[in-house]
């Protein structure tokens, strides 16, 4: 079963409020996510000894150590890429819990991504390093917003497929529809229809605002320990199948447009079949997909690249509901949190907790922040 054997899993998740303006800090709200996740797993802050973060994360580990009660840390690890680190978080925890250099590891992530810095924004200002160069080929021309990016992205695949935008619609209607039933969504009682989707207003061409993901203050965290431990603590153990990081060649940060195809997401096909090579699992065997949901049309193309589909089927894969998808809403319409609510809400799943709980889980897929270097994990049910 891969590097892990099933040896280290997810014990707690603990998150704050999602709102829209959280006015407390981006460390008041990464310390409240930890103290619950703690609670929720049945443990003390005493018993934490290893953190692991995203470098984006304004809250150091040792500030949120102290915040939360926390004492020695022996690790201590941050993740690169945004939204793509989310699955990598609990990576890097279940390395250090499987080779014994830590017993029980905080993922974390909390921002004020609303009220604070807005990544929707675009690129201001960057100082001089090779990320910034690399984006010196693309911001001239007026890509400046991640939505930008995407947009050319989108419209590569829907002329290689011979599709119309509405395709995408089906991604936002999904999202919306368990949004509305999940009290804990900020979208909770308001789902849309495809007519609303396509009558949302333009943001990036072939990209409608439907198409985008909302921005959220709030945070999230979990607690990785042994398998073995999980299954003394509060609640079933939600066991790391297999996790994977991946980097196509190439990679760029969302604006990979000279690598030859646009329209796909080869970062996604690295991760892809390190899973399905690791866990021994087929796209057959999956009761659940949680897919990154920044913009729609990367969860059409991760759909593709995971083998659930053909290529260019992804859009009737998702209108023929043949796969729960993103159960929470979505960062679409419960949270933007980095992807780090969708790993709670697989651990939901597995637990048979949800809000749109799926009957008789066994096997979630977990994907992370695509168009970047990515990850990805699968979660079991224990036994």
């Amino acid at each position: 079963m891969g590097a892990f054997g099933g040896r280290a899993a997810i014990a707690g998740i603990g998150a704050t409020e999602f709102s829209k303006n959280s006015g407390r800090s981006e460390l008041a709200l990464a310390a409240e996510a930890v103290r619950a996740a703690l609670d929720d797993a049945g443990l003390a802050p005493g018993d934490v000894d290893g953190m692991v973060t995203f470098t984006m994360d304004t809250s150091p580990e040792i500030g949120v150590a102290r915040a939360a009660g926390i004492g020695e840390l022996s690790f201590f690890s941050r993740v690169h890429y945004g939204g793509g680190a989310a699955c990598a978080t609990v990576l890097q925890a279940a390395l250090a819990v499987a080779a014994g250099v830590a017993r029980a590891v905080v993922c974390y992530r909390a921002f004020n991504e609303r009220s604070g810095r807005r990544f929707g924004a675009g690129v201001r200002h960057r100082e001089p390093s090779a990320e910034g160069v690399a984006l010196g080929w693309s911001l001239p021309f007026g890509l400046l917003t991640p939505a930008s990016w995407v947009a050319v992205q989108a419209s590569r695949y829907l002329h290689l497929h011979g599709l119309e935008p509405e395709v995408f619609g089906h991604v936002a209607v999904t999202a919306r529809r368990y949004a509305a039933t999940n009290p804990a969504a900020y979208f909770h009682g308001r789902p849309v229809t495809l007519a609303e989707h396509a009558a949302s207003r333009w943001i990036a061409e072939p990209l409608r605002l439907l198409d985008c993901c909302q921005e959220t203050d709030g945070g999230q965290a979990f607690v990785v320990t042994s398998t073995e431990r999980a299954r003394t603590l509060r609640h079933p153990p939600a066991v790391i199948t297999a996790a994977a990081q991946g980097a196509a060649a190439g990679q760029e940060q969302m604006t990979s447009f000279y690598r030859g195809e646009p329209g796909r997401l080869p970062e996604a096909g690295v991760v892809a079949r390190r899973l399905w090579r690791d866990s021994g699992l087929r796209p057959s065997d999956i009761d659940v997909g949680i897919l990154y949901d920044h913009f729609t049309p990367h969860v059409l193309m991760q759909l593709e690249e995971f083998g659930f589909c053909a290529p260019g089927g992804a859009g009737e894969f998702v209108a023929a509901d043949r796969l729960p998808l993103n159960t929470h809403g979505g960062q679409l319409g419960e949270a933007y949190l980095h992807g780090m609510n969708g790993i709670a809400e697989a651990v939901r799943q597995l637990r048979g907790s949800a809000a749109n709980q799926v009957a008789d889980v066994a096997h979630v897929l977990v994907t992370a922040g695509t168009g970047v270097p990515t990850s990805g994990l699968l979660l079991g049910a224990d036994g």
